[in-house]
């Protein structure tokens, strides 16, 4: 299926703390992209917090992060959706695949996958994700299942070689070799799903939902159109496409922008101790971000919503516009 007329985007961080300064990038661009388009008429643009994973969650952030993206004058136009209170949706999409025949459970342990990955000869390398070797692809062996995968090969190789739908032609394609795509910032893109990275997870053997799953289901029920995000999350677009697929959803167009490094080249993140944004000077953070985007500084201009104003109008020029 294609996606819906009209523009609806979203910015989703993760409360596992602050904005810092590669997610004002992501949250400016997102928003910038929804007022700008339809000729400058606007789309509407969407806040979800994806606090699927609790255990990672830092109590408060999710109020710290609307109130920081309210202070450089990024406000949402519906009030935010919590994926905490979408386990059911998540369920439903789960037994649909289930019923078809496009998910299963796994027993596998982190060091089952390791032992079965070294038997094939396949050495582990830094920042390359390797396939699931597929074990529990035919079943259980009587073992107690801990957490569910797609079924990716299933899946993609039964759709022929040509691809059976494009929604528009630059957009994205599916075929049994694999999944292409067009980033509107990166052009074009390519994953063979099944082979490079296998059947990835869905719920995880902890009980809880995968990020894969519930960013597709997320994204259908709230009808976005037009997915602006961090580059670090470009290699997931070909599994949430192949998802959107079995699911019957919407497959949004996709753009990724640039990351912001730390001094030793690692992308910046909370993980590796990203300071916070200094919301005490909102115009400067967004003019730092609107310069990792390549977007003009606003000489002259003193105000947040003068400065958003003049980003908007140079959005177009420097993104291709929505395909």
């Amino acid at each position: 299926m294609t996606a819906a007329a009209g523009y609806v985007g979203r910015f989703a961080p993760s409360p596992t703390g602050p904005l810092h300064a590669g997610s004002l990038v992501a949250a400016l661009a997102s928003w910038l992209d929804a007022r700008a388009a339809l000729g400058g008429r606007g789309g509407r643009w969407l806040v979800r917090i994806e606090d699927v994973d609790p255990p990672r969650c830092v109590p408060g952030a999710d109020e710290r992060i609307l109130a920081q993206l309210a202070r450089c004058g990024l406000m949402p136009d519906e009030q935010p959706l919590y994926q905490s209170t979408r386990g059911p949706r998540y369920q439903q999409a789960l037994d649909g695949l289930l019923h078809a025949g496009l998910a299963y459970p796994c027993a596998c342990t982190r060091r089952d996958i390791e032992a079965a990955l070294q038997a094939q000869g396949l050495v582990h390398e830094r920042h390359v994700e390797r396939p699931y070797p597929g074990t529990c692809r035919h079943g259980l062996g009587g073992r107690t299942p801990r957490a569910w995968r797609f079924h990716t090969q299933r899946y993609q190789s039964k759709i022929p070689p040509a691809p059976i739908q494009q929604a528009q032609p630059a957009i994205y394609s599916i075929a049994s070799s694999g999944v292409s795509w067009t980033d509107r910032r990166l052009g074009p893109q390519f994953q063979d799903v099944a082979r490079q990275v296998g059947d990835f997870v869905l719920r995880r053997a902890d009980g809880l939902w995968a990020y894969q799953l519930a960013v597709v289901v997320d994204d259908a029920d709230q009808g976005v159109t037009h997915v602006v995000r961090g580059e670090d999350l470009a290699d997931n677009t070909p599994r949430q496409i192949l998802l959107q697929s079995a699911l019957g959803v919407p497959t949004p167009q996709y753009l990724h922008t640039p990351l912001v490094r730390a001094a030793d080249g690692e992308k910046l993140s909370k993980q590796h101790g990203a300071p916070p944004i200094d919301d005490s000077q909102p115009l400067q953070a967004l003019t730092n971000a609107a310069q990792v985007l390549g977007l003009p500084s606003p000489t002259g201009i003193a105000g947040i919503a003068d400065a958003l104003a003049f980003w908007v109008k140079a959005w177009p020029g420097t993104y291709n516009s929505p395909l």
